[in-house]
């Protein structure tokens, strides 16, 4: 795997409150090896140790889209779901921002038959062919497209089984972890001083709560994304 410089300062993870863990009473004794101290009954994350994560994160990120391989980036909780869809779509990468559907990767034969059934309906709007039905059952293809944009509009494009997965929250997206880890999916994940880091490939700590601490470790692994895919197309 690449090693490279990815401009990740302690001081920049600092002012995002990367740093900032659970209360102590919430902690998981996994996390101990990436806690610094507590202060006022609240961990404080070792921000060299999320440094190290994140930059291997980016290694990681990096050779594999420079092998043009696909991602899936998957935070559905709200300080998460603009972020992602943002990210995502500017490394172009697949997304998945609102409510993680169950089976969504494990029952993928039946998954990748709805982002066709959306891009389809689509069509049909852009082309004028929901005027021509009768009210009520045009406003039934209009809420049932509103729905397949809200849930698979980040994955309409992915025509297989990500390479790999980008995961925001490990409590809040443990379903989606769960299925990675039973397809062999390797997984790099936010993990809190609530959380396991044995689950996730690469665990970076970090506050996964806060929107500037997701948003500073999206960009640093989207950058590095971006990064692969450009010298891959050279």
């Amino acid at each position: 795997m690449s090693k490279r410089y990815w401009n990740i300062y302690l001081e920049e993870m600092m002012e995002a409150r990367v740093h900032l863990g659970h209360k102590t009473r919430k902690w998981n004794p996994k996390m101990a090896p990436y806690i610094f101290t507590e202060r006022r009954d609240t961990h404080i994350i070792n921000l060299a140790k999320t440094a190290r994560s994140l930059s291997e994160a980016c290694d990681l990120a990096f050779d594999i889209a420079g092998r043009g391989k696909q991602f899936l980036i998957v935070g559905t909780k709200y300080q998460a779901a603009d972020l992602v869809a943002s990210a995502a779509t500017e490394a172009r990468c697949h997304y998945v921002n609102r409510k993680w559907l169950g089976g969504m990767l494990t029952n993928w034969s039946t998954t990748e038959t709805r982002p066709q059934k959306f891009k389809d309906l689509k069509k049909e709007q852009d082309t004028g062919r929901f005027n021509r039905p009768p009210k009520k059952e045009a406003a039934m293809l209009k809420r049932q497209l509103d729905q397949l944009q809200k849930y698979l509009g980040g994955i309409r494009y992915m025509t297989s089984l990500p390479d790999i997965a980008i995961i925001t929250n490990q409590q809040e997206e443990s379903i989606a972890l769960g299925e990675c880890r039973t397809l062999g999916i390797p997984t790099i994940c936010l993990v809190d001083t609530d959380c396991d880091p044995d689950l996730v490939d690469i665990p970076i700590p970090a506050n996964d709560d806060g929107i500037a601490s997701i948003q500073l470790i999206l960009n640093r692994s989207t950058s590095a994304i971006c990064e692969g895919r450009s010298l891959r197309s050279l």
